[in-house]
Parts: structure tokens; sequence; C-alpha cells
């Protein structure tokens, strides 16, 4: 398969912000790939069409697998899996949102509250014990907001991005609503 100059342009971009992102370029040049055509693709076309070498190729579809990002379907009569990804896009960040919550926040959080709760913590300076409880307060109250989009409605999450941007707008003065 060859990919539209936009398709292109689509797929080579979200690699490198991946790559910014801390993720794979391939996996989320695949992801991207998926996206994009908005169907099903075998391992094999996905490899050709990117370029990839079909063990990068195999690593990364496993690595999506693993973050519920893709989903494996059949084709009557051919036993290759092919690989596809969600169409909506608020579906793709509450997946995204939700799997780095629970690989990244939680574990750091729990930490934190391991940490305090251990007799030696008593035994840091009271600013390193405030920044330390400070620290854990705000993860708190970011996973419980977390926690909250994640059962939002698609509909009403645009609703509250689009008043957020207003009521900035009107903190810093540009009241141009």
């Amino acid at each position: 398969m060859q990919m539209s100059p936009i398709a292109e342009r689509f797929v080579h971009h979200w690699g490198e912000m991946g790559n910014a992102w801390g993720v794979n370029r391939t996996v989320a040049q695949i992801h991207a790939l998926l996206f994009f055509h908005g169907r099903a693709l075998n391992a094999e076309e996905i490899g050709d069409t990117l370029g990839a070498a079909r063990s990068n190729v195999s690593t990364s579809l496993k690595e999506l697998q693993s973050w519920n990002l893709i989903r494996v379907s059949r084709k009557s009569g051919d036993r290759r899996d092919y690989f596809e990804t969600s169409a909506d896009v608020w579906e793709l960040l509450r997946t995204i949102v939700r799997e780095r919550k629970q690989r990244e926040f939680n574990p750091t959080s729990a930490l934190l509250r391991e940490l305090i709760a251990q007799p030696e913590f008593d035994q840091e300076t009271p600013d390193t014990q405030d920044r330390v409880h400070e620290t854990l307060r705000l993860m708190d109250s970011m996973g419980l907001w977390t926690d909250e989009m994640l059962r939002l409605s698609p509909a009403t999450l645009d609703k509250i991005l689009r008043l957020g941007a207003s009521v900035q707008r009107f903190v810093r003065g540009n009241d141009k609503l």
C-alpha cells in the first residue's frame, strides 16, 4: 500500500510527536497509519507501507495492544491477523489517559503514600515533608479530576474544554467571547 503525501506527512509527524512524548516512533507511526486509513491492515501491509522491519512491526503491534489502542480482527479465508484502531478521537484520548494514569500516575501516588507512611519520613526536614505531602495532594486532586473526566461524554468534555478556553481569555482580560 502506498501512502498519499498527506498520509505520509501525518504518519511521519505523528511518529516524531510520539517520540517527543516518550513513545517509540514506529509504535506511533503504526497507530497513525491505522487511524488515518480507518481500516484494518495486516502486519505485512503495515511493514511494507512504513518500510519497517517485520520484527519492529510485530513488537510495535504488541505494544499498541498492551495499551488497548488497537484490536485484532480476522478476515474470512485469511489466516493473518489484521489490526485496527478506533476512529473516535475521544475514545483514543480516554484510552491513553486511562492507561497513562494506571501505568505512571497511580504507581507514583502509591510510592508517595508509602514514603509518607514510613517512620523514617519524620526524619526528613519539614520543608521536604511539606513538598512530598503537597505533591501527593496534587496527585490526588489530578487523579480525582482524571477519573471524573473519563466518566464524561465526548460532548460534555468538548464543552468543558471550550469553556476552559473562554474562562482563560476572560481572566487574562481578553474577554471577547
